[in-house]
C-alpha cells in the first residue's frame, strides 16, 4: 500500500496561467495595434498632403433659387473619377457624415453636419450614375448615387446615399439632364 500514496504524492497540477508572458503578449499587441493606426493616421495625412494642389471648394451663394430636389443621406467620400478605389481626403472630401442634398438651377448644395460643406455649381457638373461601390463603401448594384463633377482641372466622383434608396433614379435622371442641358448651352 506504500506505493500507491508515494504515487499520489508525486502528481502535481500544472500552472493555470503564467501571467508574466501574458501580461508581456497584451502589451505587445497594445502596441502593435497603436503602430497601426498611427501608420493608418500618417498615410490619411500624407494622402491629403498629395492633393493639395486641389483648389478650395465652393460655398454656395447666397441665392441659388427653388429647389428642384432635396435628399437627407449619407455622404460616403469622393474619389478621382472613374478610379473608385482612388480617395479623396484633401479639404475635408474624405470625411463620411450625414449629408442634406439641395439641387437648383445654381447648382448642387451639399451641407454635411460636422463635415465642410461645399457647393458643385451646375457648369461643373458633368453627371451622375448608379453604382455599388466607392472607396471604403460598397453596398448593392445601384445603391450608391454617385455624382461626377469637376473641380479644378480634377474630375471627382462623389458618392451618396439616400434614407428612401427609391430617390436616387429621378436624381440620375435630373442631373443627367442638367448636364446635357448646360453642355448643349455651352
Amino acid at each position: 500500500m506504500t506505493p500507491v500514496i508515494l504515487l499520489a504524492e508525486a502528481k502535481r497540477s500544472a500552472e493555470v496561467t503564467d501571467w508574466p508572458a501574458r501580461i508581456g503578449w497584451l502589451v505587445g499587441l497594445a502596441l502593435f495595434i497603436v503602430l497601426v493606426y498611427w501608420l493608418m493616421r500618417e498615410g490619411w495625412k500624407w494622402r491629403g498632403t498629395l492633393q493639395s494642389d486641389l483648389p478650395a471648394l465652393p460655398g454656395a451663394p447666397e441665392e441659388t433659387g427653388p429647389a428642384r430636389l432635396s435628399m437627407s443621406g449619407r455622404y460616403h467620400g469622393s474619389t478621382t473619377a472613374g478610379q473608385w478605389l482612388d480617395r479623396i481626403v484633401a479639404h475635408g472630401l474624405g470625411t463620411r457624415s450625414r449629408a442634406q442634398l439641395t439641387l437648383t438651377d445654381a447648382g448642387l448644395e451639399v451641407e454635411r453636419p460636422g463635415a465642410t460643406d461645399f457647393f458643385v455649381p451646375t457648369a461643373a457638373l458633368r453627371g451622375a450614375r448608379l453604382d455599388k461601390g466607392i472607396a471604403g463603401k460598397v453596398l448593392t448594384e445601384g445603391g450608391l448615387l454617385v455624382v461626377t463633377w469637376a473641380h479644378g482641372d480634377k474630375l471627382i466622383d462623389s458618392g451618396f446615399r439616400s434614407d428612401h434608396a427609391a430617390e436616387h433614379t429621378e436624381w440620375v435622371h435630373t442631373l443627367n439632364q442638367m448636364t446635357n442641358d448646360t453642355e448643349g448651352a455651352r
